[in-house]
């Protein structure tokens, strides 16, 4: 059996983090669906078996370059949501330390020392300088 499987796989693309996020995803809705067992959950439990069905067809597709673009393009908005959150908390933190500004040219986010009154900040990427009271 684990031969046939083997046999059957190969050349096909398999499992990564976005037909495991989808996977995930369909399993929800379908738990949601036996909580709302009134007429919205008739549409979650529609919505979940066509997330399931292209998950599968993810899996067993044999067009791996396009499975894997579609991956790529996940795994960066991904990066994108997670490092947003991640700056975040790590300014949430430094806030008692230092003051936080956004450059007016190039929308870069700066960092300075907090309690120092007024003073000229110059942007390290883009070369602006311009004054804020810290």
């Amino acid at each position: 059996m684990r031969n046939w499987f083997y046999n059957f796989m190969s050349g096909r693309y398999g499992s990564d983090e976005l037909s495991r996020l989808l996977s995930i995803v369909s399993v929800v809705l379908i738990v949601l669906n036996l909580i709302f067992s009134n007429f919205l959950g008739g549409i979650l439990w529609y919505i979940a078996l066509a997330i399931l069905i292209y998950a599968y067809f993810r899996i067993l597709s044999r067009n791996i370059d396009k499975r894997r673009s579609e991956n790529a393009a996940y795994l960066r908005a991904r990066s994108r949501v997670t490092d947003g959150f991640r700056n975040w908390r790590d300014r949430s933190s430094q806030r008692r330390d230092y003051c936080f500004f956004r450059c007016p040219s190039c929308k870069s986010m700066l960092r300075v020392p907090r309690g120092k009154g007024k003073i000229r900040v110059t942007c390290r990427k883009c070369g602006t300088a311009f004054e804020k009271r810290t």
